[in-house]
């Protein structure tokens, strides 16, 4: 029998599917924004910043793991587990590399320097751990899923 949320359910789907779905496809079409300028614009900047930091400049090549190979999969729901969990190390590699000085620093507005990148981080954590639910191609089965 399906859970439902104040009675709330949709052919086989409860509304906690649909926040699944609705948060694996924002965090994920967002990220994938990211990565498809990085596409465009080519890995010369995130190369050249991991030789800046004492790392192996082909590493850069992992951003498109992070930031498109990921994404789509947590759109999709396969493998989306391991998918979000790719895309929140992405985002503390980035954190550390790129955004350390903002840290603990809030924005012109008030709000944290980090907003974006801690939304996209604890985002992609909490799918990690709630899964992709029944709306995925992966389904409710396997514990990747």
């Amino acid at each position: 029998m399906a859970k439902t949320m104040g009675g709330l359910q949709t052919a086989g789907a409860d509304v906690e599917d649909w926040g699944k779905l609705v948060l694996r496809v924002v965090l994920g079409l967002l990220i994938l924004m990211h990565g498809i300028a990085k596409v465009m614009g080519g890995p010369a900047f995130i190369m050249e910043l991991l030789t800046r930091n004492g790392l192996p400049s082909q590493l850069g090549y992992l951003v498109y793991v992070g930031e498109v190979l990921a994404p789509l999969l947590v759109i999709i729901g396969l493998w989306t587990r391991p998918a979000a969990l790719i895309i929140a190390i992405n985002m503390v590699v980035a954190i550390a590399l790129v955004h350390m000085p903002e840290l603990l620093t809030l924005s012109n507005t008030g709000g944290w320097a980090l907003e974006l990148q801690g939304m996209f981080l604890f985002g992609a954590l909490a799918v990690a751990m709630l899964g992709a639910g029944r709306l995925s191609a992966g389904g409710i089965w396997g514990r990747w899923n």
